[in-house]
C-alpha cells in the first residue's frame, strides 16, 4: 500500500510529505514514476514531494497516515532503512 504522511518537514523554502510502500521499494518507485516524482526525490526508503504535491498523491491513491504511522509501517514490513550514524 501506498502511504503518504502530511505536509510537515521544512526544507529550501518548502514543506515537504514522504510517500513510502509498506509492500515493497517495485510498488513505491511505479507508483512515483507514474506521477512523475524526480528519482532524486528518493531518500533511502521514501520520496520527499512537496505539500503542493500532497493532493495529487492521495487523489492517485496514497493513503494518509500520520508520520508516526507511516514509519511503524515502514519499519513492520522490513522496509525501514535508517541514516547511518557517523562515526
Amino acid at each position: 500500500m501506498i502511504l503518504v504522511d502530511p505536509p510537515a518537514v521544512e526544507r529550501h523554502g518548502r514543506v515537504w510529505s514522504h510517500v513510502a510502500s509498506d509492500t515493497s521499494y517495485d510498488e513505491l518507485h511505479a507508483f512515483a514514476r507514474a506521477l512523475g516524482i524526480p528519482e532524486r526525490g528518493f531518500d533511502r526508503d521514501h520520496y520527499d514531494v512537496p505539500s503542493e504535491w500532497y493532493d495529487d498523491v492521495v487523489a492517485a491513491g496514497a493513503t494518509p497516515v500520520s508520520s508516526r504511522e507511516l514509519v511503524s509501517r515502514l519499519v513492520a514490513a522490513g522496509l525501514r532503512r535508517r541514516k547511518p550514524r557517523p562515526t
